[in-house]
């Protein structure tokens, strides 16, 4: 791994291009906090998806340590799976002037500089769930996408079960023509399959774990989903609202580069 100076002493040289100086850039940004993290600055430019902090089953204050690292080096920070400690802590000590969002449903907090503003990227997602009990994992991913600079078009509770309610909110996103559907289920994992077999872009299936007996806690879900027959359905964990917003946003963000060109 080349040192930052090493890098800009070969492209002054000529010995790299620009192009090949930007990748090695790229690679730089990882820095430690002595016994608490590694972060990773650049997550973004190199990726396309931000360093997301994970604060379940991190003390609060090492969270707002974190967070306020990540904040002098990046302008935002996205902390998923909040408790209302961490909250409580992130609010009492983060600068006065910061911009400080809370999703509850979520269990997410944004915390960003004044200045930093999310670039409307024309990406358009789509997100359903099945049930109510659904919906945090689906907000989850759904803050992941709109901080990623796409459009969401959300609509909930539309499970097989009244498969009727469904046929609106489907329509509708066929209509604003998005590049790609997350659907977040529970319980036996249905309605991904019935929209994939109904949509022609990506369907991500995000199933929960509000279930009980047999395949309880999602494994049920999970296996379901899997198994499914309609072709162009991926499948991410159980409650991996996270994970489905950056693969949904990866997508729509590729689809919406090549549309403007």
């Amino acid at each position: 791994m080349y040192a930052l100076k090493d890098i800009l002493e070969k492209t002054a040289k000529g010995e790299v291009t620009v192009e090949e100086a930007e990748k090695l850039v790229r690679l730089q940004a990882v820095a430690e906090l002595e016994g608490v993290a590694k972060i990773d600055f650049n997550r973004e430019q190199r990726k396309g998806i931000p360093e997301v902090v994970l604060a379940e089953n991190k003390m609060p204050a090492d969270v707002v340590e974190i967070t306020l690292r990540m904040m002098r080096e990046s302008g935002r920070v996205i902390v998923s799976r909040c408790s209302p400690e961490h909250i409580q802590a992130l609010r009492g000590g983060l600068p006065r002037d910061a911009v400080f969002q809370v999703n509850e449903k979520a269990r997410m907090a944004v915390v960003k500089n004044r200045d930093f503003s999310v670039k409307a990227t024309g990406g358009k997602i789509g997100i359903l769930t099945a049930g109510t009990s659904d919906i945090p994992v689906a907000e989850e991913a759904k803050v992941i996408a709109e901080e990623m600079g796409c459009q969401v078009f959300a609509s909930y509770d539309l499970g097989v079960a009244g498969i009727h309610r469904l046929l609106g909110p489907l329509k509708d996103l066929i209509m604003k023509d998005v590049d790609v559907v997350v659907v977040v289920a529970g319980r036996e994992g249905a309605l991904c399959s019935v929209v994939a077999g109904l949509v022609n872009v990506p369907v991500i299936a995000v199933p929960t774990s509000n279930s009980y007996g047999f395949g309880e806690k999602g494994v049920g879900t999970l296996m379901a989903m899997l198994q499914s027959c309609s072709l162009g359905l991926a499948v991410v964990n159980i409650d991996a609202g996270v994970a489905a917003g950056a693969m949904a946003t990866l997508i729509a963000n590729r689809a919406a580069k090549f549309r403007k060109t």
